[in-house]
């Protein structure tokens, strides 16, 4: 396997603007939406909001449910809400989990709008911004909500093409901030999922990289899926045995990739395009319905 760059250009200039952009606007909303993907809802929270956000009401989403683990989304719910944050499971795509977060939200809301009746104003909107990771669904959940195709986030991850109330024809009034990383990737497993999820581009890491540790990481946790999709053996080589690199996970690779014809002339693996068919498997739920990280993982 042939060493690429290992630099990920994690926090470009313009995600610092955009996390800027965020905390000037706090003062606008209030509740706070923060998506992250269910499958790592560790790695794909911001820890920078945390500082931002303060004491401002918020829901944790955790977005992508339906990719998830259904045994472990649930434990993290229980993990967040005993951390008195509270938090709710989404399948944005299949519209599913909504009436749990509206019924979060009025929780949350019900002193201020009691407030506001009873000095007569009677359905008062609640403005809520929606923040979270790159590829955590923000625009899906605002779209959902709304009704119609109304998120503005532009191409780019960390920029907005413009900025409006985006009204959902009910009693919320959304704010759509970008999607932004961190200057700082707690762990380097972390690193791996957010890239391997798509909240980090392919293009500034080493995708055949990527790909074999997330191969690592799936085997220590969901062996038998992997064995399902791609039909090879699981079991590894004692090290002494392995090959070239004696890694005894180079193997299994090598033979993922042939099982799905990725074989360059001459009979060599075509690592680069196993990899980019690995990821897009598991982004997609083709692998199966993964969590790759717990709560007592961090404790």
């Amino acid at each position: 396997m042939a060493e690429k760059k290992n630099d990920i250009n994690w926090f470009p200039g313009h995600m610092r603007k955009a996390l800027n952009e965020t905390g000037e606007r706090l003062k606008l909303v209030d509740l706070v939406y923060e998506t992250c993907d269910a499958r790592i809802p560790f790695s794909s929270r911001n820890p920078e909001l945390d500082k931002i956000i303060g004491d401002k009401p918020r829901i944790v989403i955790l977005n992508k449910a339906d990719l998830a683990d259904p045994s472990k989304t649930p434990l993290w719910i229980k993990s967040l809400e005993s951390e008195k944050t509270r938090a709710c499971a989404l399948e944005s795509t299949h519209k599913k989990g909504f009436d749990k977060l509206n019924q979060i939200t009025m929780e949350l809301m019900k002193d201020k709008l009691e407030k506001a009746a009873e000095k007569g104003r009677i359905g008062r909107p609640v403005r809520v911004m929606v923040v979270g990771a790159p590829n955590t669904g923000k625009s899906t959940i605002i779209n959902a909500l709304a009704g119609r195709k109304a998120a503005v986030t532009g191409d780019k991850p960390g920029v907005t093409k413009d900025f409006k109330w985006i009204m959902t024809g009910g009693r919320l009034e959304l704010m759509d901030m970008a999607g932004v990383l961190w200057p700082r990737i707690a762990n380097a497993k972390s690193g791996i999922c957010l890239t391997a999820l798509g909240s980090v581009k392919e293009e500034v890491t080493d995708v055949v990289k990527v790909a074999y540790e997330t191969l690592k990481i799936m085997y220590d946790i969901y062996p038998d899926l992997l064995k399902e999709r791609y039909g090879v053996d699981m079991e590894i080589q004692a090290e002494e045995d392995a090959g070239y690199f004696q890694d005894p996970f180079y193997d299994i690779f090598l033979a993922m990739a042939k099982k799905r014809g990725c074989i360059l002339s001459g009979g060599r693996i075509d690592e680069e395009r196993f990899a980019r068919l690995f990821l897009n498997d598991l982004r997609e739920g083709r692998t199966g319905r993964i969590t790759l990280e717990m709560p007592e993982d961090f404790k």
